[in-house]
């Protein structure tokens, strides 16, 4: 009888070189609003992150307080999932090696990430992972996974690079600062839920950090959108990422977006069921090709297409899509 499921039967007996992560990543740096999203991530399960901010997040001055409440949040009652993580401040700023050194003594072992923000080039992104692998030796731990913000000249000039970095789990278009970069060169209409998809600048950068991240076996993670009292408008901008551009991933920074980021990242309901009988089919087959046949179609696939429908499984899973039974069962109940 066959025993081999998805991900140990189609990557060819190596690990499968993508990590499964939530299709949403909410911002918050108020502590009013830190603990309402994580109020929301109990109400919706784990569908997703919670970033705590402590770059924009902190007042000048207390940085440092700032950083603790941070720290005490992820170590909370409220952190249900181990689904929080911390953007602390860039790896040229003076508060940077506190808000580490604070993270790895209070709060290291339930964070899920760290997120580097403002890396001028790969050298920026290089010595932030070298001070925070000393902090992870000194304190006796593991290093977090790290995720970093493409937002400058010489990141996206760097990010094929960056994205190679073996402990880099994800990397993030930083769209506002990447526009103001420009100096004016890009309108403001570029920084908008509709000109950031067609302005040939953003659309390349946007399309350089996806490709890197698929071909490194990354998560690549979309970028903001302000107009935050549309859901419409917000589905509409993140399905175009999900579905044009690549992502996995896309940022939140009002609660009223998650739901409707998490939504568009759902795959159809007809390739659901689609990806769950072929990948059913396969399994009786023991992975050899198969015909399929349903209704309006007549197909062949193999483990090529396999793995494509594994990964509309596994996106279904992740943004909270009911699956068959025997599917859930077979398939994630024993990961």
């Amino acid at each position: 009888m066959n025993t081999l499921l998805p991900q140990d039967a189609l990557f060819d007996g190596n690990a499968e070189p993508w990590t499964s992560l939530p299709v949403c990543d909410h911002y918050a740096g108020i502590e009013k609003r830190m603990i309402k999203s994580l109020e929301m991530q109990a109400e919706m399960g784990p569908v997703f992150d919670v970033t705590l901010d402590a770059e924009d997040g902190a007042p000048i001055g207390g940085e440092n307080d700032h950083i603790e409440l941070i720290a005490s949040i992820i170590n909370s009652e409220a952190n249900l999932y181990n689904r929080v993580g911390a953007r602390v401040h860039p790896v040229t700023h003076p508060a940077f090696e506190n808000d580490v050194r604070m993270l790895f003594k209070h709060g290291i072992s339930r964070l899920a990430y760290l997120m580097l923000p403002k890396a001028r080039n790969l050298d920026d992104v290089r010595n932030a992972i070298a001070f925070i692998s000393r902090c992870a030796d000194e304190a006796n731990a593991p290093l977090p996974p790290l995720h970093a913000l493409i937002e400058t000249h010489g990141a996206l000039h760097d990010v094929w690079s960056i994205a190679g970095l073996a402990q880099i789990q994800s990397l993030s278009f930083g769209l506002m600062d990447f526009v103001s970069a420009h100096g004016g060169a890009i309108p403001a209409q570029g920084m908008g839920a509709q000109g950031q998809f067609t302005h040939p600048l953003v659309v390349r950068a946007k399309l350089e950090i996806a490709a890197s991240c698929h071909a490194h076996g990354k998560t690549p993670s979309h970028s903001v959108i302000t107009e935050f009292n549309n859901a419409d408008i917000v589905f509409a901008a993140a399905r175009k990422a999900c579905q044009q551009f690549g992502y996995t991933r896309m940022w939140s920074i009002h609660p009223s977006q998650i739901r409707p980021i998490v939504d568009a990242f759902k795959p159809d309901l007809v390739e659901i069921n689609d990806a769950c009988q072929i990948l059913m089919l396969a399994y009786q087959n023991n992975w050899a090709p198969i015909r399929y046949k349903s209704e309006g179609q007549d197909s062949l696939h193999d483990r090529a297409s396999y793995r494509y429908y594994w990964h509309i499984l596994r996106r279904a899973k992740q943004t909270g899509c009911t699956l068959p039974q025997e599917v859930e069962h077979l398939f994630f109940e024993h990961q």
